[in-house]
């Protein structure tokens, strides 16, 4: 192995760890500087499971229209996110436990779930590209975000056997796409995830308490009866 690629698969990588995570500590003490308003109504449900139910929605398709209506809208995101782990992972598991890669069943499995995610990457682009409504809606960084995460998927497909005595070159590639994602991610639209349970918990919390989330969910239980709230009328 070059000292190239063991500087990127060791101390690159971990100073790129840092630089995110110190971007994300600024960016949470700051969402953390917002206080929680209270609920100015009389209660109808239960606001705690609402918010629990509202943070498990997005492992619930048949609760969501788009994806009720156009399952294979929720097979793409299963997909292409399934990649995401699997191209993670391979970034600690090549330079700290590379005998992971030695079986090669596992070496198999993680280029399918990549390939696929190529495969599901390049759908999603095609439809930012020809549907109309969708690419007037569509930035750069959308563009820029969904290219690089492609690139990442398909170079990982060559990586992942980890055979740098054969050719170095995708291995290198490999681990200097991340090292860039680390910078870029905090500043994208990537770091969506970040704000997911933030704004999924508070949407939850509100709708439960309201009582407004869809008939027979958990947050119904626990509180009055819709329109018979405290000094309510029934």
């Amino acid at each position: 192995m070059s000292g190239h690629l063991k500087l990127l698969e060791n101390e690159v990588q971990i100073a790129a760890l840092l630089f995110m995570a110190v971007v994300y500590a600024f960016r949470l003490l700051w969402i953390f500087r917002f206080r929680s308003r209270k609920e100015r109504t009389f209660p109808a449900g239960n606001g705690a499971a609402g918010a629990g139910y509202s943070l498990m929605n997005v492992m619930m398709p048949w609760a969501m229209e788009s994806t009720r209506k156009r399952p294979w809208f929720y097979v793409q995101f299963a997909v292409f996110h399934l990649g995401v782990v699997a191209a993670i992972a391979a970034t600690f598991i090549i330079p700290y436990a590379p005998r992971v890669f030695e079986a090669g069943a596992v070496v198999r499995t993680f280029q399918v779930i990549l390939g696929a995610a190529v495969l599901v990457g390049l759908i999603r682009l095609a439809r930012r590209l020809t549907n109309p409504v969708v690419r007037l809606v569509s930035t750069a960084d959308d563009f820029l975000s969904l290219i690089l995460m492609i690139a990442f998927f398909a170079v990982g497909v060559l990586a992942v056997p980890n055979d740098y005595r054969r050719a170095e070159w995708p291995l290198i590639v490999f681990f200097v796409l991340p090292a860039l994602f680390l910078v870029y991610v905090p500043f994208s639209k990537i770091c969506h995830y970040l704000y997911y349970p933030f704004t999924r918990y508070y949407l939850g919390r509100s709708q439960g308490h309201r009582g407004t989330l869809p008939p027979g969910r958990p947050a119904d239980a626990g509180g009055p009866e819709p329109g018979r709230g405290q000094g309510g009328r029934g």
